[in-house]
C-alpha cells in the first residue's frame, strides 16, 4: 500500500532512516536516539544541558538521561562550570560526531537516489518551508 498523505510518507521515511540509522550506529555503541545530542553537542561545545534541553524541544528527564548515558559510555563530558555543567565531545565522540553526518549523507544519497538534483533541492525547500511554518506558529 503506498502512502496517500504527507504524513504517511514522512512516518515511511521516518521508519525507514530509525532502521539505516540503528544499523550504522550500533558498531559505535551509539543508539538512533542519542544521534542528535551527539550532533547538537558537536555543533554547540560547552553548551549547557539547559541550552540542548530547549534548540531540541526535548523533555528534560530525557534530556539528562540521555546525557548521562552518553557521559557514561564516553561519549561526552559533563564539566562544572560555576551553577551550570558544560557539555564537550570526547574523541569518542567526536568520531561519533562524524559517523552521524555520515550517515544522514549516505541515507539522503540512497532514499534520494531516485530524484534529480533539482527535484531534490525543489523536495528540500518545500520540507524546510513547512517545518518553518510550523516552528513559528
Amino acid at each position: 500500500m503506498e502512502p496517500s498523505t504527507v504524513s504517511s510518507c514522512i512516518l515511511t521515511l521516518y521508519r525507514e532512516f530509525a532502521a539505516y540509522t540503528t544499523q550504522r550506529l550500533q558498531e559505535l555503541g551509539l543508539s538512533f536516539g542519542l544521534i542528535y545530542f551527539v550532533i547538537y553537542v558537536g555543533k554547540h561545545p560547552d553548551c549547557t544541558p539547559s541550552e540542548l534541553t530547549k534548540a531540541l524541544h526535548l523533555d528534560w528527564g530525557h534530556s539528562q538521561r540521555s546525557l548521562n548515558k552518553l557521559a557514561e559510555d564516553g561519549f561526552l563530558t559533563k564539566e562544572k562550570s560555576g551553577r551550570s555543567y558544560h557539555l564537550k565531545l570526547t574523541q569518542k565522540g567526536e568520531n561519533a560526531f562524524v559517523v552521524c553526518h555520515q550517515v544522514f549523507i549516505g541515507w539522503d544519497a540512497q532514499s534520494l537516489g531516485g530524484l534529480t538534483a533539482q527535484e531534490r533541492q525543489q523536495l528540500l525547500t518545500l520540507l524546510q518551508k513547512a517545518v518553518q511554518k510550523k516552528v513559528c506558529k
